[in-house]
């Protein structure tokens, strides 16, 4: 008995003295999409992985770049009929085809060329713009335009310009996460120029992961009146502060294009943020709900419960309002 009882002790001691795993931090950052990234991820040990950041994104860019003359979604635009398209660009076709019918069009990648006609896109502002030209310009306006047949897009209205502009940055850091698993880390988290995603928790500080939402500031200054916990979830965020022409006449009109009526988002809604599986469709919802407003995005979302959003607003003495709906967190305690 006594010597099976040091043998538990001795098993015992082995147990409780046996050191917890130390973790590192590894972290990347660099340029992506005309902005920039970063790569936050905790494992046993610290690895270098910008390089493979870098190719993703020379990828996704040669795939589904407006600004790249020979990306394959300007050859597209230009007619080209030859060009194969790769995975990445059919899982962006798709969903952009789904999110489009889900919000009865507020969402539709083939406002492009509306986009670039008020000066918002790589093609350069349309001179002399007005309602006659915007009404022809709409005829190419609409995913009904754009099929895929295997690997080819087909184009049943020659104008029509598909931009993937609005959910590529939240596709790309589904791809960058992805990856980031294949690697076997389970604690990580990813942004792309304010599009986020997260994964386990900053188990070094014990601690979630803990992102700002960006106030609405028109001075390019940055602020975060609401920071929340992120697991396991994405976040995208879009608004009219962001990017914004303003006209001869001192009015500033937003670079969300009203799909039904060919003009730039008018409303008291200054941004929108949204939570959801993947980047990729918090990034679509986003910029969907920015575009119908407040009124018609409460609508959509009595109907869609997993889409998780808050909305700061201005009401009708101009003072900052917000909402939040579907259990989007509420504060930072959240």
């Amino acid at each position: 008995m006594i010597h099976n009882l040091r043998i538990l002790i001795l098993v015992g001691c082995l147990i409780s003295c046996k050191k917890e795993p130390e973790f590192q931090l590894s972290y990347a950052r660099g340029e992506a999409f005309g902005t920039r990234y970063s790569v936050q991820c905790i494992g046993p040990q610290k690895v270098a992985l910008s390089k493979s950041y870098d190719s993703i994104v020379a990828v996704i860019n040669a795939s589904m770049s407006t600004y790249i003359e020979d990306s394959d979604i300007s050859r597209i635009n230009r007619g080209d009929t030859t060009v194969t398209i790769d995975d990445h660009f059919k899982k962006v076709f798709t969903a952009s085809k789904r999110i489009f019918k889900e919000t009865e069009g507020a969402f539709d990648p083939t406002i492009g060329i509306l986009v670039n006609a008020w000066d918002f896109g790589p093609q350069g502002k349309i001179i002399a713009l007005d309602s006659l030209k915007i009404d022809s310009l709409l005829q190419s306006v609409g995913m009904k335009n754009v099929t895929l047949e295997k690997d080819k897009v087909v184009k049943t209205h020659a104008n029509t310009f598909i931009d993937f502009n609005a959910l590529a940055k939240g596709y790309a850091v589904d791809v960058f996460a992805n990856f980031i698993e294949e690697q076997g880390f389970a604690h990580f988290l990813v942004e792309i120029g304010g599009e986020i995603r997260g994964k386990g928790s900053n188990i070094i500080k014990q601690k979630p992961w803990r992102i700002g939402v960006e106030d609405p500031n028109f001075d390019n200054s940055q602020s975060y009146s609401k920071v929340i916990s992120l697991q396991n979830e994405a976040m995208a965020t879009s608004g009219s502060y962001r990017k914004y022409k303003v006209d001869d006449n001192g009015s500033r009109y937003a670079h969300i294009i009203n799909t039904k009526t060919g003009y730039p988002h008018k409303s008291n809604l200054l941004s929108v943020s949204v939570m959801a599986a993947t980047c990729m469709e918090a990034d679509a919802y986003a910029t969907a709900l920015m575009s119908m407003g407040l009124e018609r995005s409460k609508d959509f979302l009595n109907t869609h419960p997993t889409v998780k959003a808050y909305f700061i607003y201005e009401d009708k003495n101009k003072e900052l309002k917000t909402l939040t709906m579907n259990g989007f967190p509420e504060d930072k305690n959240s």
